[in-house]
Formats: structure tokens, sequence, C-alpha cells
């Protein structure tokens, strides 16, 4: 590999710089959840989607919002319920009585961060709307593909502890998320300091307000994306991933393992990480790291293991416990 120039260098250090102060600027309207902040990011840098799980009131949308907020991006939300059409995410042709024609009228989905809202709210058809989209980066109307912008990201969010009256995403549509992020309810010190902020006149739906100001833009996300393609990838760390997704597809918890679309995945997802970390290379830690939010959705377990109390996250862990680690 050619050693990088410095204006090449200048640039990545810069636009990492841009993306480490999302952090800063994101506190200001929420409070904790530096992991969901950061695994957006990777989603972005690595051109992903990724769904968001936790209960009703952990700050989701507000996170979605900020993030757009500071990368100076347009974002929309859509709140999925029983009685949604897919005409009503990627838009229709209306009839114009003036023209005598039908004009195409864009759905919600023509923005750069589209908020899912409970997407295990609404029937099979509707969900499956979004697959083109997000796997194509653009919708057929009428038999005509119409490009969506750059960059563009899904985050689809889901409540954990509801399960009536939802349709669960099936697994081949779950395998569409880069990531699949768990957002927990807030410390005591949080919790705290949430309501502090409030008691002080934070309003939610005004982040000019609270301060949230761009931090970054398009120009700087393009140069990240492409300053991660330059994070080498040993031989033996390719072959470490390889060995965890395949210990996956061997465990006698799951029913179903890792697909090679996880692997390339997981790959993807520790070099950005290993960019954002201020290195050229990837090592087995930054595998590590990112192998729970990139896999945890691409495994079923067996009915009598999740009987037992067992998880995709404990099914994960022995399995990096007991993986070697390349040296």
């Amino acid at each position: 590999m050619s050693a990088p120039t410095p204006e090449t260098m200048t640039s990545s250090d810069s636009a990492r710089a841009s993306l480490e102060a999302l952090r800063t600027e994101i506190g200001k309207a929420v409070v904790g959840q530096d992991p969901a902040v950061t695994g957006l990011v990777v989603a972005l840098l690595c051109r992903g989607h990724v769904l968001l799980e936790g209960v009703p009131g952990v700050a989701k949308t507000l996170l979605v919002r900020a993030l757009a907020s500071a990368l100076e991006l347009d974002t929309k939300r859509v709140q999925f319920t029983p009685d949604l059409m897919p005409s009503d995410i990627t838009g229709s042709l209306v009839y114009d009585a003036r023209t005598a024609e039908f004009s195409f009228q864009p759905g919600p989905v023509f923005t750069n961060l589209l908020l899912a809202d409970e997407i295990n709210r609404t029937p099979p058809k509707t969900q499956s709307s979004l697959l083109e989209a997000m796997e194509e980066r653009q919708v057929t109307v009428d038999g005509t593909p119409r490009p969506l912008p750059e960059p563009f990201l899904v985050a689809a969010t889901q409540n954990p502890v509801e399960y009536e009256g939802t349709y669960p995403l099936p697994e081949a549509q779950l395998d569409r998320f880069l990531l699949k992020l768990t957002v927990p309810l807030p410390s005591r010190e949080d919790e705290i300091n949430v309501l502090t902020r409030h008691a002080q006149g934070f309003d939610p739906r005004d982040l000019k307000a609270a301060g949230v100001s761009p931090v970054a833009g398009p120009a700087e996300l393009e140069a990240a994306r492409e300053a991660v393609t330059k994070v080498a990838v040993s031989a033996e760390i390719a072959g470490y991933v390889v060995d965890i997704c395949r210990a996956t597809r061997e465990s006698p918890s799951l029913t179903l393992g890792v697909s090679p679309r996880g692997a390339t995945a997981l790959l993807s997802t520790a070099r950005a990480w290993a960019w954002l970390t201020g290195r050229d290379y990837v090592t087995p830690d930054d595998v590590k790291a990112l192998a729970l939010p990139t896999l945890r959705h691409r495994i079923q377990l067996r009915p009598e293991a999740e009987m037992e109390g067992v998880t995709p996250d404990s099914v994960l862990h022995s399995i990096l416990a007991h993986v070697p680690v390349p040296r």
C-alpha cells in the first residue's frame, strides 16, 4: 500500500476530528448513549443502516434528529402503523388536472436520514417497500427507478417488550441492517441530568435552542468514507472474522448462523472503528468491539436455548472467548 500524501492525511485527520466532535454536539440534546452515537457514525461511514432497539422514551428519535442537525443532513420521520401503505413511504404518481398528466410525488424516503419509527408495527408488504431503498438506494415507481439522495441511512426503531399487534422482521430483512444497536435506560445520574435540563427549559423539539449546530457535513463524511477504504486488513484479521462467523454456524444454541454477508459487514464496521480510533490498520480488538452490534441480529436461537435464558449476545460472547485470536 502506497504511503498517504500529506494532503490525504490532512483531509483524513480533519474529517476524523469533525466526526469526533459529533459526540459533544449531540450531547447537548441527548444525555449518554455514546455507543448508539458511535454506531450511527460507523453506519454512515460504511453506507449501512441501523436498527435501534429500546423501550419508549429513551431518546431514539431525538438521537437521530440531533445527528442529522450536527451533520447538516435532511431527515424525515415515518410512524409505522398497521394501515401504512408502501406508497406512503416511497411516493406515488399523482394526477394533475391542469396538465392532464401524472407527476411523481416523492415520499419521505427521499431524505438523508430516514427514521422508521416502530418498523415492526406495519405489515410485511410495507416493511419490504424499504428493501429496495436500503439495498439499491433507489425506489422504483411505475417501472421508473428514482435514485435516493446521498448519503442515505435508514434508522429503524422497534420496542423489545411489546409483541402484540406487531410483525417481527424476517431474517432476510434483518440481514439488510448493518448494525443492531440497543438503546438502554439511562443511569440514575444521567436521568437526573435529563430532568434538570427539562426543568431549565430544554425543548427536544427545538434543537437550535439547545445549541446543536453543524460540526460536519457531506464533504467531511465523504472524505471519511474514502479514508476508511484505505484502512489495511491483514490476512490474519480476515481469517479471524471468518472463524468467528463460521463458529456461529456450528453453535449448538443456534438454528441460524452468520452468512458471508454478515462477515463482510463485520469487516467493514471494524475498519470504520479502526479509522475512528486513529489507526490505518485493523486489530482483533476492533473486530471484537463491533462483533455484537454487527452480528446479534443475524443469528437465530434454538427455542430450547431461548427457554434456558440464552441470548444472542451471550452466544457471541462465548464464541469470541473461544475463537483463537491472531497474534
